[in-house]
C-alpha cells in the first residue's frame, strides 16, 4: 500500500458518525440535517431534459469514448460564461478544461503540480498552503502528492478569512501550491482585490501556483457578485493568468451535484500538462453530462432564481439564530458559521440527542496549528433544505440554546 495513505485523517462526516455513535435522538422530532453541504433545491427541468435527450436522441450519446478535453461546444460554453460573468476573454481550447466536479479536480491538480522531490529550499519537503478552516480535500491532495500542508492562521476580524501576513517568508519559499477558497467554506468570506494583489506578488516572487476554489461563487447576498481570481488577475493587468488556475462547478450553481460537472480555467501552460495527466488518469466527462452541462452554463435565469431562494431563506433563519448565538449573514455561500460559546463537539452531540438536528462541529473542519484550532467553539450549518425545514431546525436550536443557558 502507498504509505502516504496512512497520513490521511478521517473525513469530517466520518468523525461526525463517530461522535453520534450510541446516541438515540429524541423520537419526538423528525430528523433534520444541516451537516452536509449538498444542494437540496430542485434541479432545473431543462437540465434534466438535456441529459435525457443526449441519451435518447443522440446515436453516440453512450456509444463512444469521450475525449478528455471535452467537446468544443462545452469548452466554448465555459468561455462564454467567463465572459458574461467576469468580463474575461479566454481561449476555450487552451485555457479551459472540463472536470468531473471541483473535488476531483482539486485533488488531481495537486498531483500534477507538486514536485515531491523537494522544495526550492534544499533538503525540505515542498509545502502546499491552505486556509484553516478548510475543505479537507486540500490536505489530502497535498499529502498524497508527497507535500506537507501548511495551515494559514484565520483572521476573526475578516469572518475567519486567512491571515496571509502571518505566513513567514521561509514558508512561501518552500511553497509549490496555494489553495484559495473564495467564497470560503465554511466561513463565506470573499477575498477583496487587495488580497489577490498580495498573493499574486508572492506567487511572482516564489513561483508557486494558486488554485482558486470558487464553487460557491454564484450564491451571494450582496448586490455585487464575489470577485473571482481570474477577474482579479485581469483587473491587475495579469491577462495571461500566470500561475493561476480557477476551479468551479455546476453543483451549487445549478443544483446538480449528482452530475459531477465543472471546469478549470487559467494559465495555459498549466492546463496543457493537466490535460495530459487527466488523459492517463481516465477523467473524461460522459457525453450525456457534457450535453446537460452546456445547457446549464448557457442559462443564467435559473441561477438568479436559485440565489433568490437562498437569500429569502437566510433572511428568515439568520436573525432567529442571532438572538441566541453569535452568527451573522456571510458574504456568500450557503453556510452559517456560528460561535456556540463553548465545546462545539458537545454542542453538536447534545443538539442531535435532544432535538434530532445535525450540525457539523467547526473543529472537524480545521486543524490545530501553532497551538490553536480555529474551528473550536463554532459550528457549520448548511442551509440547503427548503425554508420551512431550515426554519424548523432553527427554532429547535433556539430552544436548545435557551435550555442550555438555563
Amino acid at each position: 500500500m502507498n504509505p502516504l495513505l496512512s497520513l490521511l485523517q478521517p473525513y469530517p462526516f466520518e468523525r461526525l458518525r463517530q461522535l453520534f455513535a450510541g446516541i438515540t435522538p429524541n423520537p419526538a422530532y423528525t430528523p433534520i440535517s444541516l451537516g452536509i453541504g449538498e444542494p437540496k433545491h430542485a434541479t432545473p427541468t431543462f437540465i434534466q431534459q438535456a441529459l435525457c435527450a443526449a441519451v435518447t436522441q443522440s446515436p453516440s450519446g453512450l456509444a463512444s469514448y469521450p475525449a478528455t478535453a471535452g467537446e468544443p461546444r462545452l469548452r466554448q460554453a465555459f468561455a462564454h460564461w467567463l465572459k458574461s460573468r467576469y468580463g474575461l476573454s479566454v481561449d476555450p481550447f487552451t485555457q479551459t478544461l472540463p472536470v468531473n466536479g471541483s473535488r476531483e479536480a482539486l485533488f488531481a491538480l495537486t498531483q500534477t503540480l507538486v514536485n515531491p522531490g523537494g522544495s526550492a529550499v534544499s533538503g525540505q519537503k515542498p509545502l502546499v498552503v491552505c486556509p484553516n478552516p478548510f475543505y479537507q480535500i486540500y490536505e489530502g491532495a497535498a499529502l498524497l502528492a508527497g507535500a506537507e500542508p501548511y495551515y494559514v492562521a484565520s483572521d476573526p476580524a475578516r469572518n475567519f478569512g486567512p491571515d496571509w501576513d502571518s505566513v513567514p517568508m521561509a514558508v512561501w519559499a518552500r511553497t509549490q501550491q496555494l489553495f484559495v477558497c473564495s467564497p470560503g467554506n465554511p466561513t463565506g468570506a470573499v477575498m477583496p482585490l487587495s488580497e489577490w494583489q498580495k498573493l499574486f506578488d508572492l506567487s511572482e516572487r516564489f513561483g508557486f501556483v494558486i488554485a482558486s476554489d470558487e464553487c460557491y461563487s454564484e450564491i451571494y447576498f450582496r448586490d455585487e457578485p464575489p470577485l473571482g481570481g481570474m477577474q482579479a488577475a485581469a483587473q491587475l493587468g495579469r491577462h495571461d493568468f500566470k500561475n493561476l488556475i480557477t476551479l468551479t462547478s455546476l453543483s451549487k450553481r445549478s443544483n446538480v451535484p449528482g452530475m459531477r460537472s465543472g471546469f478549470v480555467a487559467g494559465d495555459a501552460s498549466i492546463i496543457s500538462p493537466f490535460l495530459q495527466y487527466r488523459t492517463y488518469h481516465g477523467c473524461a466527462m460522459s457525453p450525456v453530462v457534457q450535453a446537460a452541462s452546456i445547457a446549464a452554463w448557457n442559462d443564467e435565469s435559473h441561477v438568479v432564481e436559485n440565489r433568490a431562494l437562498y437569500r429569502a431563506k437566510f433572511a428568515e433563519v439568520t436573525p432567529m439564530l442571532a438572538r441566541v448565538m453569535n452568527v451573522a449573514l456571510p458574504d456568500a455561500g450557503f453556510y452559517l458559521w456560528a460561535d456556540v460559546g463553548g465545546d462545539d463537539q458537545a454542542f453538536a452531540r447534545d443538539l442531535y440527542a435532544a432535538y434530532n438536528v445535525t450540525v457539523l462541529p467547526g473543529s472537524f473542519l480545521a486543524r490545530e496549528a501553532r497551538g490553536h484550532n480555529p474551528g473550536s467553539g463554532r459550528i457549520r450549518m448548511a442551509l440547503v433544505a427548503d425554508t420551512a425545514e431550515c426554519m424548523q431546525a432553527a427554532q429547535r436550536m433556539v430552544e436548545f440554546v435557551k435550555t442550555r443557558q438555563g
